[in-house]
């Protein structure tokens, strides 16, 4: 297991660098996030326990018809964001109720119906927002990056070391209270690094800790909703595209709320 995460690692860290960084355009990025959203899309018609191939083949249509809109300049406008990237902000709030009374809320939303615009709602602002961050700077979705890793990473020493509290323990029960609160204090020290390198005034300052912070609970919840999908439909893993780590939806389960509310707030805020 040990020996595929590390050859996984070594392949696709160089790919996503050369994409972000060294590529000519914009485009290669874009398509390697738009084909890990499309294996996270026939992902997800799994966890949905679809065994049909062509109705599974036509919500990974749905959502690239998706991604096709939004790289389209006439359809991808301001307004259009602001309203995708507002319908993505408020399902998650919604999803804190539904992660919180886990396994009682599976009523609700444990069906095709409810599922169906809930994978497009995670799957297509993702790809948005990652990719409208990607447009205004390499860094700043670097930085996106760098909130949900700090956030998962601190989390995992913090909870191996003081872990008592379960944050949710029907959804995931290994992650603790004290594991996202060194998660939050990990990524705090990047916020105000960044905020101090970038010379803000104290408003945007506060605008921009506040919105950081936003974002890693995003990211937090977005890997208990995955979570919750996963276990309601007794599964481990989304899936094994990557050898030694799963499925695409558990390396983007974190950024599908991350991103969208980071630029979100972007947006709001005019940029940084």
């Amino acid at each position: 297991m040990l020996k595929e995460r590390v050859l996984t690692a070594l392949i696709l860290i160089p790919l996503v660098l050369w994409c972000i960084f060294g590529a000519a355009t914009k485009v290669p990025f874009a398509a390697f996030a738009g084909a890990i959203v499309l294996v996270g899309a026939w992902e997800w018609t799994a966890l949905m326990s679809w065994s049909n191939k062509v109705a599974r083949g036509g919500f990974v249509a749905a959502v690239g018809a998706g991604l096709i809109a939004m790289s389209i300049p006439a359809l991808a406008i301001a307004e259009v964001k602001y309203t995708l990237y507002a319908i993505s902000a408020i399902f998650w709030l919604i999803a804190v109720r539904g992660v919180v009374f886990y396994p009682e809320s599976a009523v609700v939303w444990a069906k095709s119906a409810v599922l169906v615009p809930v994978g497009l709602i995670l799957l297509v602002p993702a790809w948005t927002g990652l990719t409208d961050l990607h447009r205004v700077s390499p860094w700043w979705l670097m930085y996106v990056f760098a909130l949900v890793w700090g956030a998962d990473t601190g989390a995992y020493f913090a909870g191996r070391a003081l872990g008592k509290n379960k944050l949710a323990p029907k959804v995931s029960p290994g992650k603790t209270i004290e594991g996202m609160i060194g998660g939050l204090l990990t990524t705090g020290i990047l916020m105000v690094a960044v905020a101090i390198y970038r010379d803000l005034p104290v408003i945007r300052f506060a605008a921009f800790i506040g919105l950081s912070l936003f974002t890693v609970l995003a990211s937090v919840l977005g890997d208990l909703v995955e979570s919750m999908v996963k276990r309601q439909a007794g599964v481990k893993d989304s899936g094994s595209i990557f050898p030694g780590h799963g499925g695409a939806l558990d390396r983007i389960d974190s950024l599908t709320a991350a991103a969208p509310v980071f630029a979100l707030g972007w947006l709001l805020a005019g940029g940084f």
